[in-house]
């Protein structure tokens, strides 16, 4: 579908600002139009920057302590949405739409309610397509355990409450749950380890 001039705008500040994989937001997008085409301009938007406050550190920024940690999550779905209303107010656009957008930031994770679970649909699958790589390469770094990672993985599936997105993601999953596992096999064969192969990782 076109695009409408903030829209533009908005992919811009991303590619130019998101510090690890701004493809995921470009591409949460591209899931969203595909799953749930001709969506509102605040659903497209609050899709594609729901992320943006990691593209901004400050005293106030949230920082995991481990994958699964459900006040990191909340305090990061908070900050986005001030983030986003704020730039949103400086692109000059409606109250009602800036509103509107940082109602569903604010619940990117979790979702609620039928507009709310599609962002969080097009985050999840995106996430499953894009991230993949990025995870991979903390648990090479030692940031985050194995465990961790693919509860993560399959976190970010199960919490899809919309079910055109279940499908493409059903597939993705599986391939990073391989993914996941063929680097545990190698890193236990590096180091002489036994692995956690077949342990529900």
């Amino acid at each position: 579908m076109s695009d409408t001039p903030l829209i533009d705008v908005a992919r811009q500040w991303v590619i130019d600002n998101y510090p690890y994989n701004p493809r995921h937001l470009t591409q949460a997008l591209a899931w969203l139009d595909r799953i749930a085409p001709g969506r509102r301009e605040a659903v497209r938007l609050a899709t594609l920057t729901h992320d943006m406050e990691r593209a901004f550190p400050g005293p106030d920024q949230p920082l995991p302590t481990r994958l699964t940690d459900h006040a990191y999550y909340q305090a990061h779905c908070e900050r986005s949405a001030r983030i986003v209303s704020a730039w949103l107010h400086e692109q000059g656009a409606d109250e009602a739409l800036a509103r509107d957008v940082e109602a569903l930031v604010l619940v990117h994770e979790f979702g609620g309610w039928p507009e709310a679970n599609l962002v969080q649909a097009a985050d999840s699958v995106s996430f499953l397509e894009t991230n993949i790589d990025l995870f991979l390469e903390f648990v090479r770094s030692g940031r985050y355990p194995v465990k961790d990672v693919g509860i993560k993985f399959q976190w970010m599936f199960d919490r899809i409450q919309v079910d055109e997105a279940r499908t493409p993601a059903r597939p993705l999953l599986e391939r990073a749950l391989e993914r996941l596992e063929s680097l545990e096999a190698e890193m236990a064969s590096r180091s002489g380890a036994p692995s956690a192969q077949g342990q529900g990782v």
